[in-house]
């Protein structure tokens, strides 16, 4: 056996524990980073073919592996943005000076000046925005992807476009219009004299935000019919209502049928579609933008008509006065909501979550962020608890995946084999000065 290589092989077997201790250190020095994933290392020996009667030692080889998939305790907290992910899959961030996104599970967000989300590595999380209607994950790529921005500096108005009407119809009611004895005027003729049996206002909002109530009428013009008209209060003539300005007049109707029997509705389809009109632009000075008309749907399905006075049991309806953002919430499903003064929601964007096939294959970077691999499979894109991909947790973050103990284990472990090699070293050494010593 040559000494040389017996040394070669001590001063392998110690650089191999010095990479062990090295994985340790980063281990111990990150088990309070959040997301932080553990740094294994891993032997391996190199054989040198031994010729009959001689034996040529040969070394170790190590090869340090993350254990990305492995998932760390969960850890709640105070703050709304901060994100964890309860299951397999990544955050998708971008460094700060942009290039390829990468992926991460250290979710512990917070807007900066421009209202993105930045973690603590100065990564901005990306996810699809609702501009142009529900977003979907490109499934092969980090197409269609944008930083995830809640301005807090800006005041937004929501229109009404959709609501929700429930009330009860008096079936007992005498009948109104040119059938009644003697004949009358329903509401839809929008005459000084027309007369109705039930009236409600609904509170709506226009495109910029200005309250905007409707007078909805509801007139029984026969058995088991009813017929609804829709005016704004404000075209209404003062004292009296009726008649209402024309143009616009009755900006909706609809007539509503009903079972003897059941007392059910029976007309479809059952949404009442109301059209404010627009304005046209003036030319100034001072010039005036065109106003768009405002289309509302208003659901009737629950409508019913049995022998009691007429109740409402429900009217709602969406949009929003011109109000500043307070807050954010985050769903489980991803969905970005900005919370606003007046205490109404609106979704502005989902946070996909990137899964590979193998996660322990990814190419480790500064920031706690990862890479994809020719290893580890391509990027596929999805959101919260499809396939393999976990659940968002908001309020919350996942702590590393070290063990102290373990590591001080490991620590103690790579010590001793350190020492050992060592003596390897020096007895070969003092071996060959054994050897060098001889001809004296």
């Amino acid at each position: 056996m040559s000494l040389y290589g017996m040394m070669r092989t001590g001063v392998s077997g110690m650089n191999a524990q010095a990479n062990r201790l090295s994985a340790v250190a980063d281990n111990i020095a990150n088990s309070s980073t959040t997301g932080y994933k553990r740094s294994s290392t891993e032997f391996a020996s190199l054989i040198i073919p031994s010729t009959t009667g001689n034996y040529t030692s040969g070394g170790v080889t190590t090869t340090v592996r993350t254990s990305i998939s492995q998932q760390g305790d969960l850890r709640y907290t105070s703050s709304g943005s901060d994100l964890a992910l309860n299951g397999g899959g990544f955050f998708v961030v971008q460094g700060p000076g942009g290039g390829s996104p990468v992926l991460t599970r250290a979710g512990s967000f917070v807007p900066d000046a421009q209202g993105r989300l930045i973690n603590s590595a100065g990564y901005q999380l990306m996810g699809y925005s609702f501009a142009n209607g529900i977003p979907s994950a490109a499934a092969n790529g980090f197409g269609g992807l944008e930083p995830v921005i809640i301005s807090q500096q800006e005041l937004v108005a929501i229109p009404t476009s959709s609501g929700v009407f429930t009330a009860n119809l008096p079936a007992d009611a005498a009948i109104v219009g040119p059938t009644a004895v003697p004949p009358t005027q329903a509401a839809s003729t929008n005459a000084a004299a027309a007369t109705y049996t039930a009236k409600s206002s609904l509170l709506t909002y226009d495109h910029l935000g200005r309250e905007q109530l409707l007078d909805i009428y509801y007139t029984k013009t026969a058995d088991n019919t009813w017929e609804v008209a829709v005016y704004r209060q404000a075209d209404a003539t003062p004292g009296t209502s009726f008649p209402y300005a024309d143009p616009p007049g009755m900006v909706g109707t609809a007539t509503l049928a009903f079972d003897p029997a059941t007392g059910a509705l029976t007309t479809s389809p059952t949404n009442l579609n109301i059209t404010i009109p627009g304005a046209p632009a003036v030319v100034g000075p001072p010039a005036i933008p065109a106003l768009p008309a405002q289309q509302i749907t208003l659901d009737l399905s629950s409508m019913k008509q049995l022998g009691t006075a007429y109740t409402v049991l429900d009217a709602d309806a969406n949009g929003s006065a011109p109000s500043g953002i307070e807050g954010v919430q985050i769903d489980d499903d991803g969905t970005v909501y900005a919370k606003y003064e007046n205490g109404t929601f609106k979704a502005l964007f989902r946070i996909p979550i990137a899964d590979v096939e193998s996660p322990d294959m990814l190419q480790v970077l500064s920031g706690n962020v990862f890479a994809p691999t020719g290893d580890s499979g391509a990027v596929q894109m999805g959101f919260a608890n499809e396939g393999s991909r976990g659940k968002i947790v908001s309020g919350a973050l996942e702590n590393s995946n070290v063990d102290i103990a373990q590591e001080l284990t490991d620590m103690i472990e790579s010590q001793r084999s350190y020492t050992a090699n060592s003596k390897v070293f020096q007895t070969g050494s003092d071996l060959m000065d054994i050897l060098v010593n001889l001809k004296r």
